[in-house]
């Protein structure tokens, strides 16, 4: 098996140097994007408690209803466009959203920063995180 994959980077190193040079750009993408405007659990709970950050939670209402962080509010990324106006009377604290695993989450940071908010983060990891780290949830 292992013979066979060096006589393909033999036979074509182009098409291996060409991959490795994607795989490269693909990972330092990665890396900066997932840093931008992320927070870590511990992080959010310092700027939840001494800045009385806004949790924002993307999720679906049943997946909220199954357990969130407390005093979060659930605006489904689906409707976020179309409820952007129930958070202008936060706008001037943070805002961290909050998705299922922490993927999802950086699209709607886009948006609340497009639409004027300075301080809105995502959470790292997302729920999964958060209860990895066996951090508390509300269930309602």
């Amino acid at each position: 098996m292992i013979d066979q994959v060096f006589e393909f980077v033999q036979n074509h190193p182009l098409l291996v140097g060409a991959f490795l040079l994607v795989l490269i750009a693909w990972l330092i993408y990665e890396t900066r994007s997932a840093s931008t405007n992320a927070l870590t659990a511990s992080q959010a709970t310092q700027l939840i408690n001494r800045e009385d950050a806004v949790v924002l939670d993307i999720r679906e209402s049943k997946d909220f209803k199954a357990g969130h962080i407390a005093g979060a509010r659930n605006i489904p990324q689906s409707n976020l466009d179309s409820r952007m106006n129930e958070l202008e009377k936060v706008k001037a604290q943070p805002i961290i959203v909050v998705c299922k695993h922490g993927q999802s989450s950086g699209a709607a940071q886009a948006k609340l920063a497009k639409a004027g908010f300075e301080r809105a983060y995502k959470l790292r990891g997302g729920m999964a995180q958060w209860q990895g780290d066996g951090l508390p949830v509300v269930k309602k």
